[in-house]
């Protein structure tokens, strides 16, 4: 005699999530001059700039002094003898950080020309990529295979009655 066959699981719906990340390189959020984008940050810098660099680094997650090291830097932030290390470090660890686009050469003359413009930008990048995060989410649902049931057709069957008519 057969052993009957017994169900162990009934068919369940899955589900699977993927979570995708963009990584794709793009440029600086803000312009070099657009200053006016955060003014807070812009006038933090144009009256103290050593204290601004510290607290960008800082942010950034590097030590808070690391910006004094750049001890060439006069009352007005412009570098006379050569590029400021510290501060070239800090913009190419940005560019990297965020996959932004650009050049060890673009990246030296800003800092050497535009000193507090170039550490607004990073402060700037800093605070839009905290709050930009850009996830996709997909899910999909795999269900059971429908199956046809056929509906039963009702065919009207005549009618042997009389109908009533109504006077006009």
């Amino acid at each position: 005699m057969a052993s009957p066959v017994v169900v162990v699981s009934q068919p369940q719906m899955t589900t699977t999530t993927t979570t995708v990340v963009t990584n794709q390189r793009q440029g600086w959020s803000t312009g070099i001059c657009d200053c006016c984008d955060d003014c807070g940050i812009c006038c933090l810098a144009f009256w103290c700039l050593p204290c601004f660099m510290c607290k960008t680094a800082d942010e950034f997650g590097e030590c808070l002094c690391l910006p004094l090291l750049d001890v060439t830097c006069n009352a007005c932030g412009y570098y006379a003898t050569a590029i400021p290390p510290i501060s070239l470090a800090m913009r190419v660890a940005t560019r990297e950080r965020y996959n932004i686009h650009g050049s060890i050469c673009n990246d030296c003359c800003i800092m050497y020309w535009c000193l507090s413009c170039g550490w607004c930008q990073i402060a700037r990048e800093m605070k839009e990529r905290k709050k930009q995060v850009t996830i996709v989410n997909a899910t999909t649902s795999m269900l059971p295979h429908p199956t046809y049931v056929p509906q039963p057709v009702y065919v009207p069957q005549p009618s042997n009655q009389v109908v009533p008519q109504y006077p006009k």
